[in-house]
């Protein structure tokens, strides 16, 4: 088992960052979320002029045993269909990925049939990273075994410090899996303490039937585990996916390399929970790019006190928000270190 060590950022250059953000020629404050994430920027860099290196989106693709009993609208076959469209480069990320310029993986954390690498058109890098085909179905026992939840963890991590090596310093997280959002919901229901119906919403579509369909089902997957308390191990263990716990180990790695952390919606942010319950010091180096539309997203983002940059009733998933947030994040980082001073140009400063 994996332990991380991830450092707290040092804040002794804020008050140099915040200087040169308030001699810009601007009234103090006036561009608001901008000036925080650009001096949160410069805090992870360690430098008053921050830059973005090769930013990634990387997408972890799982399947889950329970999608099979009816906690979601499409059926299990999507998973595999879905990341077949993104290495064709038709998806949603394909597309805002080359609009952001982005490098963009795709990961095969547990899909349950084998993808032909063959499939891949669009150029995107594929890796195959398979702890097993699919998960268990929680409402019977454990979605995965202890061993695999570590795998998972392990190899989530080990993909991140391979991207930053080759110069990543700005990396989202995306994921793809058919009933994912039921798993999101159970473990934000046990991390969260939150009550289960509150964070259970309708996922990729479901009607009011299927909605109270699957709310029923996630109360019978709860229940089996009981009132025990879980850590954040056992909770991914009990609950899944193997692309949550990949995001997890990815989340970790990602701090602890000192790298700018995109944070997407919900399933994202459930990996996220996990992750900051095992090194609280991973929110650090999080930036959370949107709120989702999912009612249980909003309760997380509570729950962290986290302030979203963007808000557009996205429910997509594939690190679709996160894609969105980096155009943002470079215009924020821009200003910082292109507009010019008051000193340089000349301009008075308020009174």
């Amino acid at each position: 088992m994996q332990n991380f060590h991830i450092a707290s950022l040092d804040r002794g250059l804020a008050p140099a960052i915040q200087a040169r953000l308030n001699s810009r020629t601007k009234p103090l404050g006036s561009l608001g979320r901008l000036e925080a994430v650009a001096l949160q920027a410069a805090l992870v860099q360690q430098a008053q002029r921050p830059v973005l290196r090769a930013p990634r989106i990387a997408v972890f693709a799982g399947d889950h045993g329970a999608a099979r009993v009816g906690v979601s609208a499409y059926p299990q076959a999507v998973t595999a269909q879905m990341v077949a469209n993104f290495l064709a480069g038709g998806s949603a990320i394909n597309v805002l990925a080359r609009e952001a310029g982005l490098e963009l993986s795709i990961v095969d954390a547990g899909v349950a049939s084998d993808i032909d690498p063959a499939l891949n058109r669009s150029g995107v890098e594929f890796v195959v990273a398979k702890t097993a085909r699919g998960t268990a179905n929680y409402l019977e026992r454990a979605a995965m075994t202890a061993p695999q939840c570590d795998a998972a963890i392990a190899r989530g991590a080990d993909l991140v410090r391979r991207w930053a090596a080759a110069g990543c310093n700005a990396i989202g997280f995306g994921e793809m899996g058919i009933g994912n959002t039921a798993a999101a919901s159970l473990l934000t229901h046990r991390l969260c303490d939150a009550p289960l119906d509150a964070v259970t919403g309708r996922g990729a579509g479901l009607d009011d039937a299927g909605l109270e369909r699957k709310r029923a089902l996630l109360r019978e997957a709860s229940a089996r585990v009981g009132s025990r308390k879980l850590d954040a191990r056992a909770a991914l263990r009990e609950f899944g996916g193997f692309e949550i716990a990949m995001m997890t180990g990815a989340f970790l790695a990602a701090a602890q390399a000192r790298l700018l952390v995109l944070v997407d919606g919900f399933i994202a942010t459930s990996a996220l929970l996990a992750a900051r319950a095992l090194a609280p010091q991973v929110l650090d180096y999080c930036v959370f790019s949107h709120r989702s539309a999912e009612p249980g997203h909003r309760l997380q983002l509570d729950h962290l006190r986290a302030q979203p940059l963007l808000d557009l009733d996205l429910r997509l998933g594939e690190g679709t928000g996160a894609a969105l947030a980096f155009p943002v994040l470079r215009a924020a980082l821009a200003l910082m270190n292109d507009m010019a001073g008051f000193d340089d140009a000349g301009v008075s400063r308020a009174a």
